[in-house]
């Protein structure tokens, strides 16, 4: 099913960074986020990962861009967004967030929050909340909802759709990916300001 989305919402074309460390899923957010867009839109998607001598332990990092119309280049140092799971992956990327940007942020190990008064911060200890569901692998579930209920990017429930699909091979993991994206999507809903996308 094709979903009508708001076109307000890009820019020509809005471009995306997730980063963090090798092992916290920022690769598989990427791709799901591109696999709701691609299976329920006629909107453009691209992603584009960062592997190599990073992937393990250092910043892993991925470009996702959407458009409604081709996208000239997957990669870009003018990002709309930047999802930064850790310290590092924030220090390096913020400079690429465009004036009125939002970034994400894993307040659970980012300590120190950007200087600049021009971006949106949302901050969620998405590693803490990850442990107490029980497995600390869910926390890039979880930036995915803050992400989707904060921006109305998407319809939630295509995310959802998508989520389970593609990691619901495992039965005794559906629960609680499920309920890692709500958790997600009720702290998104929570920090969007008014206007701000829409509920899906």
């Amino acid at each position: 099913m094709l979903f009508a989305i708001d076109r307000g919402d890009f820019n020509m074309e809005k471009y995306i960074i997730m980063a963090g460390f090798g092992g916290q899923g920022v690769m598989l957010m990427g791709k799901l986020l591109c696999y709701a867009v691609h299976d329920s839109t006629d909107l453009d998607v691209t992603f584009f990962p960062s592997y190599g001598a990073e992937q393990r332990g250092g910043t892993a990092n991925c470009y996702v861009a959407v458009a409604d119309e081709a996208i000239g280049a997957p990669v870009t140092t003018a990002a709309n967004d930047l999802i930064a799971l850790n310290q590092p992956s924030l220090d390096r990327f913020v400079s690429q967030v465009v004036q009125g940007g939002t970034v994400f942020v894993n307040s659970s190990i980012v300590n120190r929050l950007p200087a600049r008064e021009d971006l949106d911060i949302v901050a969620v200890p998405v590693t803490d909340l990850a442990i107490e569901m029980g497995s600390e692998k869910v926390l890039n579930i979880i930036m995915l909802g803050v992400y989707v209920g904060y921006t109305g990017i998407l319809p939630e429930v295509v995310v959802r759709d998508v989520i389970l699909g593609k990691l619901g091979k495992k039965q005794h993991l559906i629960a609680m990916n499920e309920a890692a994206f709500e958790k997600g999507l009720e702290l998104g809903r929570q920090k969007k300001p008014k206007g701000v996308g829409s509920d899906g």
